[in-house]
């Protein structure tokens, strides 16, 4: 089945399911709260996001600067870097590096990057367990799902369902005390920190000037999974940079509190390699991986570049009405929502993707939200554009619109045509849209306007 026939079938099965709708908005109407709390504690968050802006888009003019003056940061600090053009190199990579430990567990934390090349199905191709350490990631894993959102992997499940995951795949005994389940979670995490050969995660920012790794989070769970283990690999897009240390001033509380709210996450490490002489804590190696992986195709274009400045705060989810009916999953594609339907055609393929960005309602929410201001419906209509001008439309669509382009042309044709056979044409074309499967058909007036005005005079 083509992507784009599963995405209308799943998304309209989801638009229909009363109870994914409601856990759906529930979960999201409590971010949309503390969002609009968290907002008022700046005194001018439009300056905010303009700098933000300004500060993304002057990196991506000069990447490739940013990114050696990273690697000469990071390498004289005892790390390594390893750029990995596709997902392919990426795994290879760390298929050597975890061989090379003779590795049996590995210890993740959430990452979208890991998600985006599948590093736990190469993994366990290998015969390597990888554990998601993050709460929500485990519950999507030990349920056999992919993240359901970019902050909150488990948003579509309610407290009734992840207890029955628990039921099911560890065998305790059944519960509604979210602490408990909880307190199972956190147990079961905790032998394997100490057991994992290695440690992997991804990073929200990297530090051009200082060569860090700067990684945010609110469990805790990835300052173990980078320094329990002796080796820690952070695989992240070569976008994620910023100039220095000191912006994070700007760009931690804008991620926290567009994402969720927060004032800043709790937990928020930069890593600046591997454990120095005399310090107690931390891996003997690191190793970070930066992943191209499609990126440099939005990069090459300076109409589309700006989506390179996305900082994965998931607020164009939270407020899409598109995403809160049809939910994560029905996107099929690593990144969901509004910013996932401007860059998965970019990354994986225009042809497989460009369905995506024709799912959308082009209300401009997510664009009015974005903390670094990229304009994401307007980049949705340009994908729209390019997929048209590939060819990548159906042959009812474009035989459709061809006949409405004639007939603008010569509009005495539609005075010719009877009103049965302009309401056949219709319907079919409405038939082949999906439109009369909820709605009651359209009917053409017996005459056209032109006949009507025509009459008048």
């Amino acid at each position: 089945m083509l992507k784009s026939t599963a995405f209308q079938t799943d998304a309209e099965a989801k638009a229909f399911d009363l109870e994914h709708r409601r856990k759906i908005r529930f979960n999201i109407g409590k971010y949309d709260a503390a969002v609009r709390a968290g907002l008022q504690l700046y005194t001018d968050h439009e300056l905010a996001r303009a700098r933000a802006a300004s500060l993304k888009a002057g990196v991506l003019e000069k990447l490739d600067d940013y990114l050696l003056q990273f690697e000469a940061a990071f390498t004289a600090r005892g790390g390594r870097v390893v750029w990995a053009s596709d997902a392919q190199e990426a795994l290879d990579e760390i298929g050597r590096l975890t061989a090379a430990r003779h590795t049996r567990t590995v210890v993740k934390a959430k990452s979208m990057t890991t998600e985006e090349i599948h590093v736990n199905k190469y993994l366990q191709s290998k015969g390597i367990e990888s554990v998601e350490t993050d709460l929500g990631e485990y519950i999507v894993q030990l349920n056999g799902e992919r993240p359901y959102h970019i902050v909150t992997p488990a948003m579509h499940l309610s407290k009734a369902d992840i207890a029955n995951i628990f039921v099911k795949h560890l065998g305790i005994a059944h519960t509604d005390d979210a602490q408990q389940l909880v307190l199972t979670a956190r147990h079961l995490l905790r032998d394997k920190y100490t057991a994992a050969e290695v440690g992997i995660t991804g990073g929200n920012f990297l530090i051009a000037k200082e060569g860090g790794v700067a990684v945010t989070e609110n469990e805790g769970n990835a300052r173990l999974s980078a320094t329990f283990p002796k080796l820690h690999i952070a695989v992240v897009g070569i976008e994620k940079l910023i100039p220095q240390l000191t912006d994070l001033d700007l760009f931690w509380p804008l991620l926290s509190t567009s994402g969720t709210g927060q004032q800043v996450t709790v937990y928020n490490t930069v890593y600046f390699g591997p454990r120095q002489a005399g310090e107690p804590d931390g891996p003997e190696e690191m190793v970070v991986i930066l992943l191209d992986n499609g990126r440099t195709n939005l990069l090459a274009r300076p109409d589309r570049r700006e989506a390179l400045r996305c900082i994965r705060c998931g607020a164009c989810l939270n407020v899409c009405p598109v995403y809160k009916n049809i939910g994560g999953h029905t996107y099929e594609t690593t990144y969901s929502g509004p910013i996932g339907s401007v860059i998965s055609p970019h990354l994986s393929g225009l042809k497989e993707h460009q369905h995506l960005s024709f799912a959308s309602s082009l209300c401009g929410a997510c664009t009015s939200v974005c903390p670094v201001r990229i304009n994401l419906h307007n980049l949705l209509l340009l994908n729209r554009q390019e997929s048209v001008r590939e060819g990548h439309n159906t042959l009812v669509e474009k035989t459709a619109i061809g006949l409405w382009r004639w007939s603008m042309r010569h509009r005495w044709a539609l005075d010719v045509l009877p009103g049965r056979l302009k309401d056949f044409s219709l319907g079919y074309l409405l038939d082949h849209a999906g439109w009369r499967k909820r709605r009651e058909s359209l009917r053409v007036a017996d005459k056209s306007f032109r006949e009507l005005w025509k009459g008048r005079q």
